[in-house]
């Protein structure tokens, strides 16, 4: 790196290495984040960097790096495609009759995504790299996305995708652009992803139901497309079965709280003496809590409900809710850490990290 471009007065490499006791060069393979240097002397150098003031010149950085630090964050999934040319043409929002706002607005009223950026800013920030949000919700926005890094305007992407027909990640793989995927990919692509062990959750959730006495037990799930949601299902169905409950009512939710509502409406209509729900987020468990509570029945006494997630509506419900905890936040980092670990290796093969969910008892079962 090259302080040629800083303006003068400001720290310079060389205050941070008299401050730090070590080398210009020490000091710029920490900044830079080569992995070998000895731990003490990356944090010396960082208490230098910080009582100096001294702030690394991007400018001159991307020229001798070609890197921004800049990484996209990418929410992606299937929205209403414009019908026309004129409709391409207009703005996002009469364009797709609202989709667009609807989409985003879907995104933030889920806990789970905030808990994916707390998990990627955390371990983006200390490396001086920064998230920049995007949204794939149409053909013409995944498009953006993909020139958007073709530019050189990130450099990678971390994709968060909801919707089981989503062509992205195969058009970031196509084109040779490094990303990680949350969760594994629906289509065959040769892309590293992280995930938690969905099957494995669900049986946890089953068996606590089972060790309750419960024995008319029903399941919310997702939208049966998504591949989380298949394995969520096959593992409740499996626990079940081994248990001497070969069929379980089925009600198919949205994710959201509202198709939880609903979902537990048409399960307590077909089957108004069930015991017992596994719900396959906390939004759609919060949603068949408050039914039940509506139709006089007491939750954990007549029904308990179980959840998936440890989200903050989890804690929000009335009563708290039991849940598979799966640690969004740590499979952020490490989806961060892929990319960062493929930048720095571009040829390196794909690969998974998948992460152990754990249930977390609390007042709803």
């Amino acid at each position: 790196m090259t302080d040629d471009l800083r303006p003068a007065g400001t720290p310079t490499l060389e205050d941070v290495a008299r401050a730090a006791g070590v080398s210009r060069a020490t000091v710029s393979r920490v900044i830079n984040g080569v992995r070998n240097v000895d731990p003490v002397i990356q944090e010396a150098v960082r208490r230098a960097v910080a009582s100096t003031g001294y702030a690394p010149n991007r400018a001159a950085r991307s020229l001798v790096t070609r890197r921004t630090d800049a990484i996209a964050l990418v929410v992606s999934g299937a929205g209403v495609e414009p019908e026309t040319e004129a409709a391409e043409d207009a703005p996002a929002d009469e364009a797709e009759g609202g989709e667009g706002a609807s989409f985003t607005g879907q995104v933030f009223a889920d806990p789970f995504f905030g808990r994916v950026v707390t998990g990627v800013v955390n371990y983006l920030r200390p490396r001086g790299m920064h998230p920049v949000l995007m949204f794939a919700e149409t053909s013409r926005a995944r498009e953006d996305v993909v020139a958007f890094l073709r530019q050189g305007s990130a450099d990678g992407a971390l994709v968060v995708s909801t919707h089981a027909e989503d062509p992205l990640p195969g058009m970031l793989t196509d084109a040779g652009l490094p990303a990680v995927l949350y969760a594994r990919p629906a289509r065959a692509a040769r892309i590293s992803y992280v995930d938690v062990a969905h099957q494995d959750g669900a049986r946890l959730a089953a068996e606590h139901l089972l060790a309750r006495g419960c024995r008319r037990i029903a399941t919310i799930t997702g939208p049966l497309d998504v591949p989380a949601v298949q394995e969520r299902l096959a593992g409740f169905r499996d626990a079940m079965t081994q248990n001497g409950h070969p069929y379980i009512a089925i009600a198919e939710g949205r994710f959201t709280q509202e198709s939880g509502e609903t979902a537990m409406e048409r399960l307590l209509a077909e089957h108004p003496d069930l015991d017992g729900v596994f719900a396959a987020n906390d939004l759609m468990a919060t949603g068949a809590c408050h039914i039940l509570r509506e139709r006089g029945k007491r939750v954990p006494e007549d029904v308990a409900v179980i959840g998936f997630d440890d989200s903050s509506a989890a804690l929000a419900c009335r009563p708290p809710l039991t849940t598979v905890r799966q640690p969004v936040e740590a499979m952020a980092a490490e989806m961060a850490r892929l990319l960062i670990e493929r930048l720095g290796k571009p040829e390196g093969a794909a690969t998974s990290v998948i992460f152990e969910p754990s249930l977390v008892v609390r007042d709803s079962a």
